[in-house]
């Protein structure tokens, strides 16, 4: 019985499509609890009775600290983002 080629590529472009999409959730969820976890740090940095310039020091760590996290995630999410909407279209 001869295979048929079409229905496979187009079903596994679906699997991918939809690997692709699960990926993109899974990242999206990371940088939603790093950006939760950095507004509630930075809060408690706000609302605390430390010295003004420390409050500055410690926000700016926070700041940096942040970015560095998010980078990776974010860096992962645009070549997936661009492969589910190859896929798509």
């Amino acid at each position: 019985m001869p295979m048929n080629t079409e229905r496979l590529r187009s079903t596994g472009g679906a699997r991918t499509a939809h690997r692709s999409s699960l990926d993109i959730q899974a990242l999206r969820a990371t940088l939603a609890e790093i950006d939760f976890a950095f507004e509630s740090d930075l809060e408690v940095v706000k609302n605390s009775a430390m010295d003004e310039g420390l409050k500055r020091t410690v926000i700016a760590t926070l700041q940096q600290r942040h970015r560095e996290r998010r980078a990776a995630y974010a860096h992962q999410l645009a070549p997936l983002r661009e492969r589910t909407d190859a896929l798509a279209a």
